[in-house]
């Protein structure tokens, strides 16, 4: 196995040109949570989500899509960012959703960042890989994008794909194929499972804390048909990852791979194992239910103080 510095240095010699049209925050997403913790910026070129102990905050596209292309350039939260959430990802609605999620989940001042990444079908989950990222994404704005269509979804950091979930639905896996979703972003308080399992809790002498969005390229098929979204000759329908792209990939996962569902120990299975701790694999169902009653209680009361 190479080690971390042949890894960067491979890495950085190869990632792909991520090329997109960035859209305007304030024509493409509507914040619908977070009582004015939520801001866009910049004529709409940069959307803020903050949080501080009474509320998060969170938006949703205004368009809903059935495969594409989605990149996102995120700033994340400095500093001590232990407990917190943030989150870019696409979802359906109810309990029978389509789902396929980043998240970056916070740490104590000096640790790395956990990406989180996950893919549910059908209401079903437990397909998690988590990463360690070759750079401190608090610095400066990366790209984080995902490419779906009826072949894969494909994760992306930086125009470098970090993981690919194939069609399997011959062997009996479901896909996501038939519902459309809409792109979401939020920052919300994960305390109870984040950092460390939960050990490391939010430092709320920190807060505010904050999240910057900017450059959201969403290129996908907005018909109600699904049959419709299935022809479709956009080039995302198409892309596969070649040779070259496949080799970034398995340095990424070599190097930078914390946490495999694939690999999991069977006689373990409750037990998400990384560099430094075990994870209950009962906390990620859970933390999905939260972030879905967080999301809910704040635009509940938002609406309610209208």
């Amino acid at each position: 196995m190479m080690d971390r510095e042949r890894a960067v240095v491979l890495l950085a010699a190869c990632l792909l040109l991520v090329v997109g049209v960035a859209g305007n925050f304030n024509q493409d997403v509507d914040i619908i949570w977070g009582d004015g913790r939520g801001k866009v910026l910049s004529n709409g070129q940069v959307l803020t989500l903050s949080m501080d102990r009474a509320s998060g905050s969170g938006f949703q596209s205004k368009s809903q899509y059935l495969y594409g292309r989605f990149d996102m350039q995120i700033k994340l939260v400095p500093g001590n960012s232990a407990g917190t959430v943030a989150t870019f990802y696409l979802s359906s609605q109810g309990s029978q959703h389509d789902e396929i999620d980043f998240e970056f989940l916070g740490n104590a001042s000096g640790e790395p960042y956990t990406v989180h990444t996950n893919v549910y079908s059908q209401g079903k989950g437990g397909r998690e890989q988590q990463f360690r990222m070759w750079f401190d994404p608090t610095k400066d704005f990366h790209t984080y994008s995902v490419l779906w269509n009826p072949s894969h979804i494909v994760f992306y950091v930086d125009g470098s794909p970090i993981r690919e979930f194939r069609n399997r639905e011959s062997m009996g896996v479901a896909f996501p194929k038939s519902q459309a979703m809409r792109v979401y972003g939020s920052l919300w308080n994960g305390e109870d499972w984040a950092t460390q399992g939960g050990r490391v809790k939010t430092d709320w002498s920190q807060a505010p804390f904050a999240v910057s969005y900017k450059a959201l390229a969403a290129s996908g098929c907005t018909s109600a048909d699904a049959a419709a979204c299935a022809r479709s000759n956009g080039k995302w329908m198409t892309q596969d990852l070649d040779k070259a792209a496949m080799d970034r990939l398995r340095a990424v996962q070599a190097n930078y791979m914390i946490y495999n569902y694939c690999t999991d120990t069977p006689s373990r299975p409750a037990l998400l194992q990384s560099n430094d701790r075990r994870v209950a694999v009962g906390l990620i169902v859970v933390r999905r239910h939260k972030r879905l009653n967080v999301i809910l209680a704040a635009v509940v009361a938002q609406q309610a103080s209208k």
